[in-house]
């Protein structure tokens, strides 16, 4: 869900994922752990549909969406899935980065490479998208 925007997109993204997994299991060489090695195919496959979303999606760089969320953090999960709502709001740009980046842990050079986008161009969106998620929490505390 990091990655869509849509539970359908994110469905469409873990089945062809996994259709990935079983037709190219034979190219696990288990020097790796196989959680690691999916999770790089998942991934991968989020970014290709980042890419062809890039196309349709015309939401510029500096675009912000000023949507708010009206809900009360009251435990540790939901919590978490007032976190993802505010991820999921970000410019699809900003939202890539983050995940890969904030989450999934990869460097700027990394994520580059993978979105064909300068390393400054990542740092940016990066900071961007932390610049975003701070002010829609603060407007989030003041409700």
């Amino acid at each position: 869900m990091r990655y869509a925007q849509t539970t359908l997109e994110a469905e469409d993204i873990l089945q062809n994922g996994f259709i990935k997994v079983f037709t190219k299991h034979h190219l696990f060489d288990g020097k790796g752990s196989l959680e690691g090695w999916i999770k790089r195919i998942m991934v991968n496959t989020a970014i290709e549909s980042y890419r062809q979303s890039k196309e349709k999606y015309t939401d510029s760089i500096g675009e912000q969406h000023e949507n708010t969320i009206h809900s009360h953090l009251t435990s540790d999960t939901s919590s978490y899935k007032d976190l993802l709502k505010l991820i999921k709001e970000l410019p699809l740009g900003y939202r890539t980065v983050f995940n890969l980046y904030a989450i999934e842990g990869y460097s700027h050079k990394e994520i580059a490479e993978m979105l064909g986008i300068s390393e400054g161009n990542s740092k940016s969106q990066l900071s961007r998208a932390r610049q975003a998620l701070q002010q829609k929490l603060i407007k989030e505390n003041t409700i």
